[in-house]
C-alpha cells in the first residue's frame, strides 16, 4: 500500500506503513527533510536518483512509487 507516493494519493502514509518517519527517510536517503515533505505533498517533482534512493530504502520497486 505504498503506491501513489508521487502521484498525489496516499503519499504521506506509505513511508509510515513501512515503519519510517519523514525524518528517518530523510536521514537514510540524504534528501532534505523539507524536500521529502514537498515531494509527498506534490509540491515539487523529484529526480530519478531520489526515486531510486527512496525505493531502495523502502525495499520496493521504483515503479511502485508511481503505480495508480
Amino acid at each position: 500500500m505504498f503506491h501513489h507516493y508521487f502521484t498525489g494519493e496516499k503519499r504521506s502514509t506509505q513511508h509510515v506503513e513501512m515503519g519510517y518517519t519523514q525524518e528517518q527517510l530523510s536521514f537514510e536517503s540524504g534528501i532534505e527533510l523539507r524536500q521529502i515533505g514537498r515531494i509527498e505533498r506534490g509540491e515539487i517533482n523529484t529526480g530519478i536518483n531520489s526515486v531510486f534512493e527512496i525505493a531502495e530504502i523502502l525495499k520496493i520497486n521504483p515503479k511502485d512509487l508511481f503505480d495508480f
